[in-house]
């Protein structure tokens, strides 16, 4: 297996092993470590079924539970994200965020597959939470330090909101929007100790957060805008572009990512799986 760094602040391509085949447990260990030493692994040229893609989520944990988005037809556990060539609807999922944060236990991962990929834009950014911490001046990690943050899916995902009915009216994606997403909120401490590796990090942005516990609404807004400012700057991302039959793989424990356009008359097809906490 040979694991080729990006060269940026995260994000690894890794070669050699065939994942349309089961793999031994020398190899998911290695590509475990690999995935908590950069964050971010992409598998190029692999033309994997969506046997093969669950098959390869259940080697690093569970299935995650996708809330608010309809399964594919004939699956419980992969979940389309698709673009056609003419929609006019905002690109889904455009705004940082780590998958699902507004969950008791968010998912440890998540597994994106390259189905139908433009020739140009589309790309997929990567902001390193270990690194924004570890660089953070220490006026702004003063302010932090002990602050536990309310994640919630109301912004996106209730009726009235980004993603609700008004939305759906113009996106192919199958968005179930519902009134569950008021009561669809969860607290974790924003400065968290990674699971496995021990390293803390930032967990979470703006968006899925909605405020601090134990501060006033104002406050806690503006302290998120300034932890936003911080947490995506240039120097902690790593772009990510696409090819056909590519896997990408992250923890959603060490980065936040964020969908890009740029693919304007392109039909854009992925499935995505959900690496469930253990």
């Amino acid at each position: 297996m040979d694991i080729v760094a990006s060269g940026g602040p995260c994000g690894a391509s890794v070669t050699g092993p065939d994942l349309t085949k089961p793999l031994d447990d020398r190899v998911i260990a290695d590509i475990r470590d690999a995935w908590l030493a950069h964050h971010v692994l992409s598998f190029p040229d692999q033309a994997m079924s969506d046997d093969d893609l669950e098959r390869f989520t259940l080697y690093f944990g569970p299935f995650g539970d996708d809330p608010f988005i309809a399964p594919i037809p004939g699956r419980k556990h992969i979940i389309a994200v698709q673009r056609e060539a003419d929609e006019a609807a905002p690109i889904f999922a455009e705004s940082w965020h780590t998958d699902w944060s507004f969950q008791q236990n968010p998912p440890a991962g998540t597994c994106l597959f390259g189905i139908t990929v433009p020739p140009h834009g589309g790309d997929t950014h990567f902001a390193n939470q270990h690194l924004a911490l570890e660089h953070m001046p220490d006026t702004l990690r003063v302010k932090l330090e002990g602050k536990v943050a309310i994640h919630s899916a109301r912004v996106p995902y209730a009726k009235g909101g980004v993603y609700g009915d008004e939305d759906r009216k113009s996106r192919s994606m199958d968005i179930r929007a519902s009134d569950e997403a008021l009561k669809a909120e969860y607290r974790h401490p924003i400065i968290a100790k990674h699971p496995e590796t021990g390293r803390e990090g930032i967990y979470g942005c703006i968006g899925y957060i909605t405020g601090f516990a134990d501060m006033e609404p104002d406050q806690s807004m503006a302290l998120l805008a300034e932890l936003y400012q911080w947490q995506t700057r240039e120097e902690f991302v790593y772009k990510h572009r696409w090819k056909p039959n590519m896997l990408v793989m992250w923890d959603n424990r060490s980065v936040l990512h964020r969908a890009t356009g740029g693919y304007e008359g392109y039909v854009r097809l992925m499935h995505r799986t959900t690496i469930g906490a253990r």
